[in-house]
């Protein structure tokens, strides 16, 4: 995986241009997408609870996950439920893959493929997808009480499964409610539903590391 910078596209400063009137001006004179924009732009890292939901054509299934993630690519993400599956953790150090369950002494898979579902579930790869996404989508959406800022990015690949995804965004806290995948169809394959989230977290560099 390549260390990725990001950065504003043109596409993004033009639509917020177009979209000054997303969610209001605040005091500082700037949109909740202008703002919302910024930080996502500005991440470093992230740390985040959150439930995971795969669905496919005949079964759906949903998994507690700890996340946490830098933007120079190490990541590590734990699942916590359901009981059967809690302890497996994957981690990546920047270079290879370590995979293995808390439960199980010796059992640790290491390789240097990363698979797309996983690598998907992150904020950091949607950021990145966002940025370099030639047509740019932001809508304002309600979800349960809160406003929310919507973006929309293309998936690079041909991935059949993950072609588009959506980020709902929290007007006021600039904190992830919902991140959803879609398949080439638009059907919805993977939902990301954020319980906890912090921005820009001390990430010491030995949880990336496995002995």
């Amino acid at each position: 995986m390549k260390k990725f910078r990001l950065a504003v596209s043109a596409a993004v400063v033009m639509a917020t241009i177009a979209l000054t009137g997303c969610g209001g001006l605040s005091e500082s004179g700037k949109t909740a997408y202008e703002k919302i924009n910024e930080t996502l732009v500005s991440m470093k890292s992230f740390e985040a609870d959150a439930t995971v939901t795969y669905i496919s054509n005949k079964t759906n299934h949903t998994y507690s996950t700890k996340q946490q993630c830098k933007t120079s690519g190490e990541y590590r993400i734990e699942v916590t439920g359901p009981e059967k599956a809690a302890g497996n953790i994957t981690v990546f150090d920047g270079k290879q893959i370590y995979q293995y369950n808390t439960r199980v002494a010796g059992k640790m898979n290491v390789t240097s493929n990363e698979a797309s579902e996983r690598l998907e579930l992150f904020l950091t790869s949607f950021v990145k997808n966002y940025v370099k996404s030639n047509e740019v989508s932001v809508a304002a959406a309600k979800l349960d009480e809160s406003m929310c800022t919507v973006l929309e990015a293309v998936i690079p690949g041909e991935h059949p499964f993950l072609k588009t995804e959506k980020l709902w965004v929290d007007n006021n806290t600039r904190i992830p409610a919902k991140l959803v995948i879609y398949d080439a169809n638009g059907s919805e394959r993977i939902v990301v539903e954020y319980e906890k989230f912090n921005y820009n977290v001390d990430l010491p560099e030995n949880l990336f590391k496995i002995e």
